[in-house]
């Protein structure tokens, strides 16, 4: 089957529109800035659309462009460093357990601050589990790795989520 230009085009615009938003969102946890997360998204598009032919379907399409947009995030965030300020996130957080009016948008700020101390495999881990809700197998099959040995990252960034949590709150 000859596919013309026009289709593929037509055909990777779909797919732009379909996994943009998730694409996006799994950069935006590892890249913190909106516009740098953007600019990642979109080299991360230019590479699905440049080697699209090496896709061997040994997982599903969504779960490789995942691991692609992973790569390129924190490609990008080792470039960039140092973007860590522990000091301003125990800050924060401290402050937001010792309000007396305590919402979600505080609790989703410690949240945060406990998740970027984690070492980047503990924080990539965490993320796919808690918000993309992903599956274990998904997981090995997106990073190459063994379910057991996600399922212990997994483990290990809770109980250092809930440690800097109860610090914090002292």
């Amino acid at each position: 089957m000859i596919c013309h230009e026009g289709q593929i085009e037509r055909g990777f615009r779909g797919l732009v529109q379909k996994y943009q938003e998730r694409i996006y969102y799994q950069v935006r946890r590892i890249v913190p800035d909106h516009d740098d997360a953007n600019d990642v998204t979109q080299n991360t598009f230019m590479k699905v659309y440049r080697a699209i032919h090496q896709f061997e379907g040994k997982s599903s399409l969504y779960t490789w462009m995942y691991r692609i947009a992973t790569n390129e995030a924190l490609t990008f965030q080792k470039r960039k460093q140092p973007t860590l300020d522990v000091d301003t996130a125990v800050g924060v957080a401290h402050m937001a357990s010792h309000g007396t009016y305590y919402d979600g948008e505080s609790i989703d700020r410690q949240l945060k601050a406990a998740i970027d101390t984690l070492p980047e495999k503990q924080k990539m881990v965490f993320c796919m589990r808690y918000y993309d809700e992903m599956p274990y197998q998904e997981m090995a099959n997106a990073l190459g790795t063994s379910e057991g040995a996600l399922k212990a990252s997994y483990h290990h960034a809770v109980k250092k989520i809930e440690s800097f949590i109860k610090q914090a709150s002292l």
